[in-house]
C-alpha cells in the first residue's frame, strides 16, 4: 500500500484517552488590523484545532471471579468511550498536550482531561 495524503493517517493507532489534535489555522491578523507572527499564536496558553483521531476511550477493569488455570483467560478489553469525536473542534489546554512531528506536518496528542471544550457540527 501507498503511503499518500489521504491515507497516512490510518496507520497511527491514538492510546487510551488521548486524541490527535491539528491546529486550525490562526487569523493572519488581529481585529484592529496588526499581523502576528505564528510564533506569537502558538505560544498561547489554550489553542484549538480539529481531532483527526481519537483513542479509545478510558480502559474499564475487567471483573474475574478466582480463574482457574486451566480456565482459558478470554480478555477483552472494553473502554468507557471519550466525549471527544473525530472531526470535533477542540479547545485545549498546551501545558497539558505533546507536540509531535510525523511526515512533515505538526501534531498534538492531547488526553481529554486537558480539553475544555468541544464544537461539533452535529447536534448534540
Amino acid at each position: 500500500m501507498q503511503l499518500t495524503a489521504e491515507n497516512k493517517l490510518k496507520k497511527l493507532i491514538i492510546v487510551g484517552d488521548r486524541v490527535l489534535i491539528r491546529l486550525k489555522r490562526p487569523n493572519e491578523k488581529t481585529g484592529s488590523g496588526l499581523y502576528l507572527p505564528p510564533g506569537i499564536q502558538e505560544k498561547e496558553k489554550v489553542q484549538q484545532g480539529y481531532i483527526i483521531k481519537a483513542g479509545p476511550g478510558y480502559p474499564i477493569p475487567i471483573q474475574t471471579e478466582d480463574p482457574e488455570p486451566w480456565m482459558d483467560s478470554d480478555e477483552k478489553v472494553k473502554y468507557v468511550p471519550l466525549q471527544a469525536k473525530e472531526g470535533d473542534l477542540a479547545i485545549f489546554l498546551l501545558s497539558g498536550s505533546h507536540e509531535v512531528i510525523y511526515e512533515g506536518e505538526k501534531y498534538f496528542i492531547v488526553p481529554q482531561h486537558s480539553i475544555l471544550m468541544l464544537e461539533r457540527e452535529q447536534d448534540l
